[in-house]
């Protein structure tokens, strides 16, 4: 009789749905699943409440049956944060960090009192941290950055005495610090809390911090009067990071602000003394005219070098440097354009010349002709040689259609030549030609172009179909038809007339733009790095929206039959954040942003280092300010040269007026001043020389939304 009851028991479990076989820890991790309204299929698959205890589950780490650990970072996970995980009694690590989860902070969470590291960053979480968090005294990491935090930092955090890290960065935090939290966080190693609206002095008794190993970053808030004297007994190895706040007064010169460099102190306007370079007490010429300086922080990027001999030196060196590149770049262009014209152009140019169409040998190396108005001619050669595939099933396509279409060439890039096509129908695509195929190298182009077709924004140019054979690579894009960014700002040679941007419509533009790389960064199916971004690859629709273009092309271009031997790499592997160290990838991301010139790339994309998203950034912040000002990235003042960065920072010292660093064309649109400086200081945020003081771009996206 009791084995069948035991083994109505077994069946009940196992078949009824409805009745669950999990502990009560189990059951709150459901809770939390349910709550979910999105994860990738296969994250958490196996969940299933017939299982006795959570213990093997994915991310979830057990003692005694009770769980001690839960980790499910960037998972894509979507939806509301469950309280169900204030039941976890036991749990000691929860980490969550960059997923989109989004609501409030639950106070339920703060009930499992053994809590050491709480890991939320990087998700959309908002309201105010409650008051219950100064409950968890066995804290020692709490990391909520890059949320939608606000509200004032709860005093009650200081009752958290173990905390060694903590890190509070983009987020909307307001008001002042809370009382003690240097004499009480004295564990701390590591304060973040920059990028918020916190304001008021800087405590005195921040000098108590007398663990700190890294940062202590309060930069990118509104942090007013004057520097304590007392900072200065911090550890000599701690960088403190003051930009771009209101502070007043004199740079104290003791104990470890003495080695700071002038980033340290960049954007405070009424700072004086070393390192900056306004003199104490400041009386420059020319005060009645409204400064930039008095309403822009300054640049958080490079220091200017402009005086002395060694400054004079290395201007000329690099005068020289620059000169020689140019020359030997004319060179190379001569020969890749003798090379191209003999293979795109065979025949000779006339005045009905208008332009190509895709003839029967298009994939071949004699792949283009020249074709006079009266005299077009068409495929009729057999393509069972060649692998066509369209990605956008939406769109009616194929490649009968376009071996029949005129095409006029665009331009020319070290990964192909663009061609714009005109089908019979009227409809209008771009063709970039990528070179040889290779003939054993189709599997992994193909799993490379299926993952770019993924990328679907109204910001990121579309994939539509693609071609390959052992001869040629097509893809076929939607066509952008304003052109690119960098004709909008600076025009073009051949341009009859020039229409300037105004400011709401490069608003747009930079809106558009940052929108499309935080979806690449955060949101696409993985999180990639574009990597080469510069105006040149931006497009402009119909409505001056911007299109990032070129994304991924760099590895596409490169699966040639010559390159056949190396090492075959997953597409997460090449494209996102974190590649082999020592992969070719690396060298040839590197090698693509040198030669589309040392302006856009980021200080540290110039070494052999893995490719981050904070590349991107700063490539955003260089292109906002070509954008504000419309000068090139490269400027020369007399017999000086400095990058455009070098040059908003030295007029920021020399407090120049807001509309010396203007666009003239933006001249009318000067009664929106605060909106233009509001984009100015975040884009030199984005442009800051070290890595981990650029914002990340979903904070950028979300303070750009905020504007009119």
């Amino acid at each position: 009789m009791v084995l069948q009851v035991l083994y109505l028991v077994f069946l009940l479990c196992n078949s009824l749905a409805f009745i669950s076989c999990v502990n009560e820890e189990g059951l709150a991790l459901l809770s939390f699943k349910e709550s979910l309204t999105h994860y990738p299929e296969g994250s958490l698959s196996n969940w299933n409440s017939s299982d006795q205890t959570p213990c093997s589950w994915t991310g979830v780490a057990c003692r005694q049956d009770k769980v001690v650990s839960l980790s499910i970072p960037s998972r894509n996970l979507y939806g509301i944060f469950s309280p169900a995980l204030g039941n976890l009694s036991a749990i000691r690590h929860l980490n969550l960090r960059s997923n989109e989860l989004f609501g409030s902070l639950p106070c339920e969470l703060f009930n499992a009192k053994d809590l050491q590291s709480l890991v939320l960053s990087g998700n959309s979480l908002s309201g105010s941290v409650p008051a219950e968090i100064g409950k968890l005294s066995y804290l020692q990491t709490l990391d909520l950055s890059q949320n939608s935090f606000n509200g004032s930092i709860p005093s009650s955090i200081v009752q958290c005495k173990r905390l060694k890290m903590l890190v509070f960065g983009e987020n909307h935090f307001s008001g002042s610090l809370p009382d003690g939290i240097g004499t009480s966080l004295v564990s701390l190693q590591k304060l973040n809390i920059s990028f918020n609206n916190l304001s008021g002095s800087i405590p005195e008794d921040m000098s108590n911090l007398s663990s700190l190993r890294a940062t202590l970053d309060m930069s990118h808030n509104f942090f007013n009067g004057s520097i304590p004297a007392s900072l200065g007994a911090l550890p000599e190895t701690v960088y403190i990071d003051l930009s771009y706040n209101n502070l007043s007064g004199p740079i104290p010169q003791n104990g470890a602000l003495i080695n700071l460099g002038p980033t340290a102190f960049v954007g405070n306007p009424l700072l004086c003394g070393l390192p900056s370079k306004i003199s104490c007490p400041s009386s420059s010429p020319g005060s009645n005219s409204q400064s930039l300086i008095n309403n822009q922080p300054q640049n958080t990027g490079r220091s200017s070098g402009m005086n002395g001999k060694h400054s004079n030196s290395s201007s000329g060196i690099f005068v020289i440097t620059v000169i020689a590149g140019v020359m030997i770049g004319i060179c190379i262009a001569g020969l890749l354009f003798s090379n191209w014209y003999k293979k795109v152009c065979a025949c000779k140019v006339s005045e009905h010349f208008v332009g190509c169409n895709f003839e029967q040998k298009f994939m071949a190396r004699k792949d283009f002709s020249c074709f006079a108005k009266d005299g077009l001619e068409t495929l009729s050669e057999n393509l069972e040689h060649y692998h066509f595939v369209q990605v956008d099933l939406q769109v009616n396509l194929d490649l009968e259609q376009l071996l029949k279409a005129s095409a006029f060439l665009l331009g020319e890039s070290g990964i192909g030549i663009v061609y714009k096509v005109v089908l019979e129908d009227g409809r209008t695509l771009a063709v970039r030609r990528l070179g040889d195929g290779g003939s054993q190298r189709f599997r992994e182009f193909q799993t490379a172009i299926e993952a770019i077709g993924k990328i679907r924004h109204q910001n990121i140019v579309t994939l539509l179909a693609y071609c390959w054979s052992v001869d040629e690579k097509l893809l076929i894009y939607d066509y952008i038809p304003n052109g690119d960014l960098a004709s909008a700002i600076h025009g073009k040679s051949g341009m009859v007339s020039f229409t300037p941007l105004s400011w709401p419509v490069r608003l747009r533009i930079i809106k558009g733009l940052a929108k499309g790389l935080a979806y690449i960064h955060e949101f696409s199916p993985r999180k990639y790095v574009h990597g080469n971004l510069r105006p040149s690859n931006i497009l402009l629709g119909q409505n001056m929206e911007p299109h990032i273009s070129d994304f991924g092309l760099g590895r596409l271009a490169n699966l040639t039959e010559e390159s056949s031997s190396s090492s075959s790499f997953q597409l997460e592997q090449i494209m996102t954040e974190t590649p082999p160290q020592n992969s070719p990838y690396v060298q040839r991301v590197a090698s693509s942003l040198a030669a589309a010139g040392p302006f856009y790339k980021a200080p540290e994309a110039s070494k052999v280092t893995k490719p981050s998203q904070k590349w991107d950034v700063y490539s955003f912040g260089v292109i906002i300010l070509e954008m504000i000002s419309a000068k090139m990235p490269f400027k020369r003042i007399g017999s000086l040269e400095m990058d455009l960065i070098q040059w908003f920072q030295l007029s920021i010292d020399e407090r120049k007026p807001l509309v010396d660093l203007l666009d003239p064309f933006l001249a009318p649109d000067v009664d929106m001043e605060e909106e233009i400086i509001a984009v100015l200081k975040m884009a030199l945020a984005c442009a800051h020389k070290a890595p981990e003081g650029r914002p990340s771009m979903r904070f950028v996206c979300d303070n750009l939304a905020r504007l009119a």
